[in-house]
C-alpha cells in the first residue's frame, strides 16, 4: 500500500479508455476504497478528457509514455496494476508487459493477438512468476464471456456427471453491436506480422499456440458454414470472427488448470444463423464478409454512440456433451454492445477482482478463468450486466 495508486488506466484518452474511466467514476468514485488514476501520453489531453467525462477536478492524472524508460519506471513505482486499452498490443505493448513482469506490477489488457501473446509468454512468464506480477490478457469480449462460460459449464458438468465434458461448442445465439476500431487494427497488425515474421502464421493456425509443450486432439476449424447437428432442426452456423482468439484462451485456461477439462478436450465457436434456406443464406453471407480487415471498418479511437452501445447485447450458448449422451447447456449474456459498452465494464471488474479478491493468485501470465474464476463471474453478474446460467441438462 506504499504506492499512491491501485490502478492506472493507460490509454484513458482513447475511445475505450474513456469508457473505462466513465465506468470507474460511476462504480468506484472517490471514497470507494479504490485509488485510481487516468494515464496517457499527453497531460493536456488527459486534463481535457477528465473535464469532458465530468470527472472531479482532483482526479489524478499520470503521464504514461511507455516508449520512455523513465516514464515507464515512474508508472511502475506509482501503481499496483496497469489497465491498458492501448492496442494493437504487438505495436504498443512490448515494453509495458516487460516492465510489469520485471517490477511485480499486475497487468490487464484487451488483447486479441494470439501470436504476440505467445511471444510474451515465452519472453516474460519466468520474470512474472519471480516478481509476483499477474499478467492477464484478453479481459474484454474476447475472451471473458467465452473463457468463463466454458469454465462454468465444465464445473457444472463435473458436478453432475463426475467428469468434464470432452466436447464443448460455443455458439453465439444473438449479438448486436460493432467491433472496435482496435480489434480491426489488431487484425491488420497480426496479418502484417504473419506476412513478415517467420513462425507467426504457424502460431495463428495452431489451436494450442498458448499451451507451450502441450498439443491436444485435432480441433474443428470452424471456418466454413455448416448445419450443426448438435443444435437440431437443420440449424446453420457460420464462422465467428473472435473464435481464433477465444479458442486459444480457453485451451490455455485448461492447460493452466492442470487440464481440468481433460487432455482430450475439443472446443470450437460459431455463430448461429438459423434453420433452413434462410439460415444457410445468412451463414454464407457471414462467411463472405471481410469488412473487419478492410479499410472501411472503424478506426482506433472511433466507436458507436452511447445510444448504440446501450442498445447492444450478446447471448452465447455453451453446449457440453460426452459419449454417454449427457448434455449440459450454459448461457452467457451481456447487456451492452460487446466491443465497447460491455468490454469497458469487464476489463475494469477483472482489474478490481485481481486486486481485491484474487490476491492469492501467484505471478505469471494468466487467462481469466484460472486467475479469477468464480469470483470474477460473481463480480460481472453483480456489477457489469452479465449473466451466467445453467439452462438445461
Amino acid at each position: 500500500m506504499t504506492k499512491p495508486f491501485d490502478l492506472v488506466v493507460h490509454g484513458a484518452t482513447g475511445f475505450t479508455g474513456r469508457l473505462v474511466v466513465e465506468y470507474l467514476l460511476q462504480r468506484y468514485p472517490a471514497g470507494s476504497g479504490l485509488r485510481w488514476a487516468m494515464g496517457g501520453r499527453n497531460a493536456d489531453k488527459l486534463a481535457a478528457v477528465r473535464d469532458e467525462v465530468g470527472a472531479p477536478a482532483d482526479t489524478p492524472l499520470v503521464v504514461t509514455d511507455t516508449s520512455n524508460p523513465a516514464s515507464l519506471q515512474a508508472l511502475m513505482d506509482a501503481t499496483r496494476l496497469v489497465l491498458t486499452t492501448v492496442g494493437p498490443y504487438q505495436l504498443y505493448g512490448n515494453e509495458l508487459v516487460a516492465a510489469c513482469a520485471k517490477a511485480g506490477v499486475d497487468y490487464v489488457d484487451l488483447c486479441g493477438e494470439p501470436a504476440w501473446m505467445r511471444q510474451m509468454i515465452d519472453a516474460h512468464e519466468a520474470a512474472a512468476k519471480a516478481s509476483g506480477a499477474r499478467i492477464v490478457f484478453s479481459c474484454g469480449f474476447d475472451s471473458i464471456p467465452f473463457d468463463l462460460g466454458v469454465f462454468l459449464l465444465q464445473k457444472e458438468f463435473r458436478h453432475r456427471f463426475g467428469h468434464p465434458a470432452p466436447r464443448v461448442r460455443g455458439r453465439v445465439r444473438k449479438m448486436k453491436g460493432t467491433f472496435s476500431g482496435g480489434t480491426a487494427a489488431s487484425l491488420k497488425a497480426t496479418m502484417a506480422a504473419a506476412a513478415s515474421q517467420p513462425g507467426v502464421l504457424d502460431l495463428l493456425k495452431n489451436p494450442f499456440s498458448l499451451t507451450p509443450g502441450f498439443e491436444g486432439p485435432r480441433q474443428p476449424s470452424g471456418n466454413k458454414p455448416m448445419v450443426d447437428e448438435a443444435l437440431g432442426d437443420g440449424v446453420w452456423v457460420a464462422p465467428f470472427v473472435m473464435a481464433a482468439i477465444n479458442t486459444r484462451n480457453v485451451h490455455r485456461s485448461n492447460f493452466l488448470l492442470q487440464h481440468a477439462y481433460g487432455t482430450d478436450f475439443v472446443y470450437d465457436e460459431m455463430l448461429i444463423t438459423g434453420p433452413g434456406e434462410k439460415g444457410e443464406a445468412i451463414a454464407n453471407a457471414v462467411a463472405g464478409d471481410k469488412s473487419l480487415g478492410s479499410d472501411k471498418g472503424p478506426k482506433p479511437g472511433e466507436g458507436p454512440s452511447r445510444e448504440e452501445r446501450e442498445n447492444g447485447f450478446y447471448d452465447v450458448l455453451f453446449l457440453g456433451t460426452d459419449d454417454a449422451g449427457h448434455t449440459l447447456r450454459v448461457g452467457v449474456k451481456g447487456d451492452r454492445d460487446p466491443g465497447y459498452g460491455s468490454t469497458s465494464k469487464m476489463i475494469t471488474e477483472a482489474a478490481v477482482c485481481l486486486l481485491q479478491e484474487a490476491t492469492e493468485t501467484p505471478g505469471g501470465i494468466w487467462t481469466t478463468a484460472p486467475a479469477m474464476g468464480d469470483r470474477l463471474i460473481a463480480r460481472l453478474q453483480a456489477n457489469a450486466g452479465l449473466s451466467f446460467a445453467v439452462e438445461s441438462t
